[in-house]
């Protein structure tokens, strides 16, 4: 039984016009904010990639050295690119497929401006120096509280709006969805079990030490992979891959097995991060075996994805936005192929601590995340704001050079990561080791220079996105500030008159 998204009845059904049947002003704020985060956090992911290809550009200014940048680019790409963007498409998609206007605008203008404050807070506190000093979720314990409150917020209105559906069915994309709000609740929570040191101060002792602390921040780590950058993107490509290609989802049935498999499996193998380590060996042993059967959820969907484009094959000669859509599901399935595979134990000796986990972690990131974000925003926003795209000939630009881009970026990491872990291992025939430390770090350099440039012509792609979705916006914002001038004028004289 295959499955489509049922929003684009809503014509015939009713002469209200969408734009006014459903909340589209909080998915265009946080359109905008998404690609606002993502051109900055783009430009400080290429900065710190180049500070480390060429040390010198770490310049005698605290805030500015990679130490401190480094958590500033996960943040600004993770929370602000891809958290707005996954606030905007759930609002618009959960709107859409169960034809009811979003549950409480107050609520939801809340998320906007408290998500976007937690963003720019964090930012400004790594560039102060405070931090948890954690792996993940660096924080601090009072901008912790308010994600919080706006993720308690986020979820009444997705819940409720599911509830006031006028439609029996609950489309596949809002089980990924939700599923995405409740697992990343919980994990936001517990891996922020804090104490403070006073009510004023940023400081803060976290609930756990020693290998628990470890255990619990890559249980949170790996989940946010799995929750916040799997199950939540694959939300919108189960909507925009089939509303793009034209066609119904390729298989129901395996969107439940995939659903299913995937929320189970994933909440288990987080302690494959931590093998050769003081986790219990049987810890890291079952999450190696669940990482494994992780695969097999994991390429259900990217083939329930691809498959969707049988009898549309004809478009990706034609729609470059079908291009970004289909080419990130092949990342998907890369990823969490080369992903289960780093996860056994033996092949984790070659690659752990080294910068293949850097590649591997960017294939997910950019091949995946991002490119299936920029395809929905392509199609996302000429529909939000009634227009058409200012030019498709420079979506066509952003996808070639996305695509060269992040085919130089993992190439240079998988030499540099695998270099290394060859070299650190390497005995002469005395048992000493062959490479010193350093001879590491010289070997090092020309992979850094490539992953910088790879990162460099992203950065471009998503600068030329910026540029085109403002061409597409401001005629239409200009138009719409041309006739509320015109309508007061009128009113104006009509007073006059009177």
């Amino acid at each position: 039984m295959a499955q489509t998204p049922s929003a684009d009845v809503d014509r015939s059904r009713t002469q209200v016009a969408p734009s006014e049947q459903y909340n589209y002003d909080i998915v265009k704020k946080f359109a905008i904010m998404s690609i606002v985060w993502g051109v900055l956090g783009m430009g400080v992911g290429v900065w710190i990639a180049s500070q480390l290809a060429f040390p010198f550009l770490n310049f005698d200014i605290p805030q500015i050295t990679f130490g401190r940048f480094r958590p500033v680019h996960t943040t600004l790409v993770i929370f602000g690119f891809g958290g707005n963007a996954l606030f905007a498409t759930s609002y618009y998609i959960v709107q859409r497929t169960c034809q009811a206007r979003l549950y409480g605008p107050k609520l939801a203008e809340f998320t906007f401006w408290g998500w976007n404050l937690a963003v720019a807070l964090g930012v400004i506190t790594y560039m102060l120096g405070y931090t948890q000093g954690r792996e993940y979720a660096e924080f601090t314990w009072q901008i912790d509280l308010l994600i919080t409150v706006v993720w308690v917020a986020y979820f009444l209105v997705y819940l409720m709006t599911l509830l006031r559906r006028s439609q029996p069915h609950i489309y596949v994309a809002n089980w990924f969805f939700m599923a995405f709000i409740l697992a990343t609740a919980i994990l936001h929570i517990f891996n922020n079990l804090a104490i403070p040191v006073s009510l004023f101060s940023l400081e803060s002792y976290s609930l756990f030490s020693g290998v628990q602390d470890a255990m619990t921040q890559w249980w949170y780590g790996h989940n946010a992979v799995g929750f916040f950058l799997t199950a939540a993107f694959l939300g919108m490509m189960y909507y925009f891959v089939p509303k793009q290609a034209g066609r119904p989802i390729y298989s129901y049935r395996l969107s439940i097995v995939h659903f299913w498999a995937l929320v189970f499996l994933y909440m288990w193998v987080g302690a494959h991060h931590l093998h050769w380590t003081a986790l219990p060996d049987w810890v890291s042993t079952l999450a190696a075996t669940f990482s494994i059967l992780l695969l097999l959820p994991s390429w259900g969907g990217m083939i329930n994805g691809i498959m969707t484009l049988s009898g549309a094959w004809h478009k990706l000669r034609t729609d470059p936005i079908m291009l970004f859509l289909i080419t990130s599901l092949s990342f998907y399935g890369m990823a969490t192929f080369e992903g289960p595979m780093m996860s056994l134990k033996s092949v984790n000796a070659l690659s752990h601590y080294t910068d293949w986990t850097v590649g591997h972690v960017h294939s997910g990131a950019l091949g995946w995340v991002a490119m299936i974000t920029f395809g929905s925003m392509y199609h996302l926003i000429p529909r939000l704001w009634d227009t058409q795209l200012y030019s498709i000939r420079l979506v066509y630009v952003h996808f070639f050079l996305a695509t060269i881009g992040i085919v130089l970026y993992i190439t240079a990491m998988w030499v540099a990561g695998i270099g290394q872990g060859l070299m650190l291992r390497a005995f002469d025939e005395y048992g000493n080791l062959s490479y010193t430390f350093i001879e590491t770090v010289v070997f090092l350099h020309q992979p850094y220079v490539v992953r910088a440039l790879g990162g460099g012509l992203f950065l471009a792609g998503m600068l030329l996105m910026a540029y085109n979705i403002y061409k597409t916006i401001e005629p239409v914002r200009r138009e719409a500030a041309r006739q509320v001038a015109s309508g007061r004028t009128e009113t104006t004289a009509s007073a006059s008159r009177a």
